[in-house]
């Protein structure tokens, strides 16, 4: 629904009717409450892709520190991230996705007060919302991880995968070998992977 400002009204009438007819969100993405353990990709956004995260670099750390606690502190498994400017992709294995989005929520209330304040936008809607994703299959997976972590690359903020630093992009790269990345990477494009989503 990023695109429903530049659509007609004839079009933006077909999309409402088969949200409705499928009983998704009108305006959000679903959110499939999956039982029992599962990996998903979580993205948030900021309200119209502004950059508001990236305002200064402390708050982009900031955004990155607090994000990390709120999911180790419920014991998820973290593979991969990146923090950019306006919005933000996570990797985790968990068994509470419904507990971890109401936390997640939280943060984007208490971030956006804070912001907001500090900006003198008091009322200024931060976020919008956030999806998970999950994953299908070991490719999907690996995809996934590609994906975030060449995120920073594909919005042109940096030339390499190591340039950016609120990203796992380093540990991941020193964990398992740039040999290895390599392989991953060959074996596993990310094609058009987020073409739709991640603009």
């Amino acid at each position: 629904m990023y695109n429903w400002r530049k659509m007609s009204d004839l079009e933006r009438q077909e999309a409402l009717k088969y949200r409705k007819q499928h009983k998704l969100p009108w305006h959000n993405p679903p959110h499939l409450d999956i039982e029992g353990e599962q990996i998903y990709l979580i993205t948030a956004t900021c309200f119209e892709h502004r950059s508001i995260i990236g305002k200064a670099k402390e708050r982009l750390l900031e955004c990155e520190i607090s994000l990390l606690e709120l999911l180790r502190e419920r014991l998820c498994e973290v593979y991969a991230w990146c923090v950019l400017p306006n919005h933000y992709h996570f990797l985790i294995n968990t068994k509470e996705i419904k507990i971890i989005r109401k936390l997640l929520g939280r943060f984007h209330g208490r971030s956006s007060r804070k912001w907001n304040l500090e900006d003198g936008t008091v009322g200024r809607q931060g976020w919008h919302n956030c999806f998970e994703r999950p994953m299908k299959s070991e490719r999907h997976f690996y995809v996934s991880l590609n994906y975030v972590h060449h995120n920073p690359v594909f919005h042109g903020y940096v030339d390499k995968w190591t340039g950016w630093p609120f990203s796992s992009a380093p540990d991941y790269l020193e964990k398992v070998g740039k040999e290895r990345a390599a392989e991953i990477w060959k074996s596993h494009p990310i094609l058009d992977y987020g073409k739709k989503w991640d603009i």
